[in-house]
C-alpha cells in the first residue's frame, strides 16, 4: 500500500455539504471499547473511541495562510483544502467523573496511545504527520499534493543517503529521514534523470567534511529492483539499483529530484481545530455529538521528542490561537526536544532527527527573545507570534543530558554564539534531568545495565519518568488552580556549568576503557539552504540540498564531577543521586560506517566497582560501593534521604517515592550490613 491512494482515498470521503463557515465539517466515530480500570482513583472505569476527523482548512484565513502551500492545494467547492485525521479518545464512562482537563498527547511519528487516568483527565491522540503510511495501530492524516496553477507537477531538490549496507546488496529502498524504517514521501520526478548524481565516500565527519569522494557514473545505476532481475533490473521508484552492488564500508549520497511536495503544515491547523472541536464543539456540521461536550474547561498537551518539537513549532507559527481567536492549550509540556519540526516548507521531511543536513536546529529554537547574530537573523522567540495573540500557554520543559549531546540543545539555553543565557518569559518553566539518554532508561536499582546496540557503552538507566509525572502534575495545578511550579532547574553559563565538549573542560575523569566524550559530539552548523527558506520559521522552498555548510557553531554541554556524573543544577532522578556508576548522555558507535561517532542519541552507563579492591585492580578513580555505601542499608538510607527531598520539592510523587525506596531495600547490590572488621 502506497501513501497516495489511500489518501486520496480518504479525502474522498470527506463530506460534501456542510456549513461554509465549518472547519471540522464531520466526526467519524469507527467503535467503542471498553478500556482497563486505572489505577484507584475517583475516575472509575474509562472506554476508547476511535475514529476520524474530515475536515477542511480555508486558505484565505489569516490563521491559516503560513502554511507552505497551501495555496497550491486542491480545492472544494467552498475554496476550502480537506484533510482526513484519525483520533483515539480515552474518556471516562461516566463523565460526572471527568476532571474538566482534556490531555492531548501529540503522537511520535504516529505512534501513541491515549491513556486512562485516575484524575478523570480526557485522552486523546490524533494524526498529524501527513507523510506516514497509515496503519491499524498509527495515528495519520491524509493532506493533499501541492501543484503548479496550471496542473503541472511541482520538482525539488532532494537527498537520499545509504549507508551499512550488508554484504552483496544490489538493491536498496530510498528513504528520506535519517531515522525510522519510513518510505520515501516523494516520488522521483521521472526515472531517467540523467542529471542525478550519486556519489559514495569513504569517511565523513560529523561536521559533514567527506573524504574519498567517488562519483558513479549514471549509467551504473537506476531507480530500480534488481534483487531477482539482474541489472538494470525492474524499474521502481521507491528503490536504488547499482550495479556492482554497495561496499559495506560507505556512504551513498543521492542528488536527485522529485515531485508532488505534500501540504504537510495542514497538520498543524487540524490539530489546532481536533483539538479545538473536542473541547468546545457541542456537535458536528451534520449534528453528530461530540463525545465530551461540555466536559472540558482546560487543555494541556504533552509530547517526547519530535512530538515535543511539534508542540513548539506548533506555538511558534501562531497555531495556539484558535479561529475564534481563543486559546487551544492552556498548557504544554515539550519533552525532551530541542529543535522544530521541520514541516512547513516544501518537501518537507518531519521524521528526521538532527542528522547531518537536516533542517530543524535552523529556525528560532529560544523562548526568550534573542537576536541570532551569527548567522545575521533578526531578533526573535518562539513565543512572538502568541504573545501578539495573548494566546501563550503555560509552558513547562524538561530534557536530559542526550539532548545537548545528539540533539543540539545548546542554542535553546545560551544562543549561537553561547556568550550568554537567554532569559526565560515568565511563562516557561524550564527543568534538566542529569545524566539521562534520549527519554531516559529503565530506572531500578541493579548494577549492571543491558547492552545497548550498536554501541560501545551498555545502556544508561537512569531514569526520567518518575520525574516526569511529578512535573507533568505540576503543570496541570498550574493551568487548572494557578498554582506556581517550582522555579526553574537548569545548567547556566554564568555558574561554569555549561562547557565546550572536551573532557578537560568538562572535568571528565579517566576511567578504563571510556571513549573520549569530545569527538561524540553532534556540533550545531550553520547551513546555507538557499534563499527560499524563510530561516527564522523554516517555511518556504530549500533550493540548496545538501545544503552548504558555512561553519561549525559554538556548542556548550554540562561539566562533570570526579565521577563523570554531570554536576549541574536540575531534576536529578533518585537512583542520579544515589549512584551506582556513571550516566553519560553520550555513547560511541561500536561498529559500522560511523564507528567510533556519537552513537546516534544514545547515552551510555559505566558502573562503580563493588569493592576498593576490584577497582584498583582496573585503576579506576571512582571509589567504590563499599566505600560509598558501607552496605546495603546505608545505599537505602541514601535513596530514602533524596527520595524524600524530591517529593518535598514537588519533583516527585508520594507513590513513586514509596516504590523507589521499595526497590532500593529489595535490591542485591551490596551485602545487607557491612562486614566487621577482623
Amino acid at each position: 500500500m502506497t501513501v497516495r491512494p489511500v489518501l486520496l482515498a480518504l479525502l474522498a470521503s470527506a463530506c460534501a455539504a456542510v456549513p461554509a463557515a465549518a472547519q471540522v465539517t464531520r466526526l467519524e466515530i469507527l467503535s467503542r471499547a471498553p478500556m482497563p480500570a486505572p489505577p484507584a482513583g475517583p475516575a472509575g472505569a474509562y472506554e476508547l473511541i476511535r475514529g476520524r476527523i474530515h475536515g477542511e482548512v480555508d486558505p484565505a484565513d489569516r490563521h491559516n495562510r503560513i502554511i507552505q502551500d497551501l495555496a497550491l492545494a486542491p480545492r472544494n467547492a467552498r475554496g476550502r483544502v480537506e484533510y482526513v485525521a484519525t483520533f483515539a479518545l480515552a474518556r471516562p464512562v461516566d463523565m460526572s467523573k471527568a476532571s474538566g482537563v482534556l490531555m492531548y498527547t501529540v503522537v511520535n511519528r504516529g505512534n501513541g496511545a491515549p491513556v486512562a487516568s485516575r484524575e478523570g483527565h480526557v485522552s486523546l491522540v490524533s494524526g498529524w504527520q501527513g507523510d506516514l503510511v497509515p496503519t491499524a495501530e498509527t495515528q495519520t492524516i491524509a493532506v493533499p499534493i501541492a501543484h503548479q496553477r496550471d496542473g503541472s507537477p511541482i520538482t525539488g531538490p532532494m537527498v537520499a543517503r545509504f549507508f551499512n549496507a550488508p554484504p552483496g546488496t544490489t538493491t536498496l529502498p530510498i528513504r528520506h529521514a535519517s531515522i525510522g524504517n519510513f518510505p520515501a514521501a516523494y516520488p522521483p520526478a521521472g526515472l531517467e534523470q540523467p542529471d542525478a548524481r550519486l556519489i559514495s565516500m569513504g569517511s565523513e565527519t560529523s561536521t559533514g567534511e567527506q573524504r574519498d569522494l567517488r562519483p558513479i557514473a549514471r549509467a551504473e545505476w537506476a531507480f530500480a529492483d534488481c534483487r531477482t532481475v539482474p541489472f538494470p533490473g525492474t524499474p521502481d521508484p521507491a528503490r536504488l539499483c547499482l550495479k556492482d552492488g554497495f561496499d559495506p564500508a560507505r556512504l551513498y549520497q543521492l542528488s536527485y529530484r522529485v515531485k508532488d511536495p505534500l501540504v504537510l503544515g495542514i497538520g498543524f491547523a487540524a490539530t489546532r481545530d481536533v483539538v479545538a472541536f473536542f473541547r468546545r464543539a457541542a456537535a458536528d456540521a451534520q449534528g453528530t455529538a461530540n463525545p465530551i461536550a461540555g466536559a472540558i474547561r482546560h487543555a494541556v498537551s504533552i509530547g517526547d521528542s519530535q512530538s515535543g518539537n511539534f508542540i513548539r513549532t506548533f506555538i511558534h507559527l501562531g497555531f495556539n490561537e484558535g479561529l475564534d481567536g481563543r486559546m487551544v492549550w492552556d498548557g504544554a509540556f515539550p519533552r525532551i526536544a530541542a529543535r522544530q519540526t521541520p514541516m512547513n516548507h516544501r518537501f518537507a521531511v518531519p521524521g528526521g532527527a538532527a542528522g547531518l543536513n537536516e533542517v530543524g536546529s535552523d529556525g528560532v529554537v529560544w523562548w526568550g527573545t534573542y537576536t541570532d547574530k551569527t548567522r545575521k537573523r533578526t531578533r526573535a522567540s518562539l513565543l512572538d507570534r502568541c504573545t501578539a495573540t495573548k494566546t501563550c500557554p503555560k509552558i513547562v520543559e524538561a530534557f536530559g543530558s542526550s539532548e545537548f549531546w545528539g540533539l543540539r540543545m545548546s542554542p535553546d539555553l545560551v544562543g549561537t554564539d553561547a556568550k550568554h543565557e537567554i532569559p526565560l518569559p515568565a511563562n516557561v518553566r524550564r527543568y534538566y534531568y542529569p545524566g539521562t539518554t534520549h527519554g531516559g532508561g529503565r530506572g531500578g536499582f541493579a548494577l549492571e545495565s543491558g547492552a545497548q546496540p550498536g554501541c560501545v557503552l551498555p545502556a544508561n538507566p537512569n531514569p526520567e519518568a518518575d520525574s516526569t509525572r511529578a512535573l507533568t502534575a505540576d503543570l496541570v495545578d498550574w493551568v487548572v488552580r494557578g498554582t506556581e511550579p517550582p522555579r526553574s532547574r537548569y545548567p547556566r553559563l554564568d555558574r561554569g556549568e555549561l562547557v565546550p565538549a572536551d573532557a578537560k573542560a568538562m572535568g571528565f575523569p579517566k576511567i578504563p576503557d571510556a571513549p573520549d566524550p569530545g569527538p561524540l559530539l553532534n556540533p550545531l552548523l550553520e547551513y546555507d539552504f538557499g534563499p527560499g527558506l524563510v530561516l527564522n520559521d523554516l517555511t518556504g522552498v530549500l533550493t540548496n540540498v545538501p545544503p552548504r555548510v558555512v561553519r561549525v557553531l559554538p556548542t556548550l554541554v554540562p561539566r562533570t564531577d570526579a565521577d563523570g556524573n554531570e554536576k549541574v543544577e536540575g531534576v536529578p532522578s533518585v537512583l542520579f543521586q544515589a549512584p551506582l556508576g556513571t550516566y553519560l548522555g553520550w555513547n560511541a558507535a561500536a561498529d559500522g560506517f560511523f564507528k567510533g561517532q556519537g552513537c546516534g542519541f544514545a547515552g551510555g552507563y559505566i558502573p562503580f566497582a563493588k569493592t576498593r579492591a576490584e577497582r584498583e585492580r582496573t585503576g579506576d578513580p571512582r571509589p567504590s560501593l563499599e566505600e560509598r555505601y558501607s552496605a546495603l542499608d546505608g545505599y537505602v538510607e541514601r535513596v530514602k534521604a533524596r527520595a524524600e527531598q524530591m517529593v518535598e520539592g514537588r519533583f516527585l510523587l508520594r507513590e513513586d517515592a514509596d516504590r523507589l525506596i521499595a526497590e532500593a531495600r529489595a535490591s542485591a547490590i551490596l551485602p545487607a550490613r557491612a562486614a566487621r572488621a577482623r
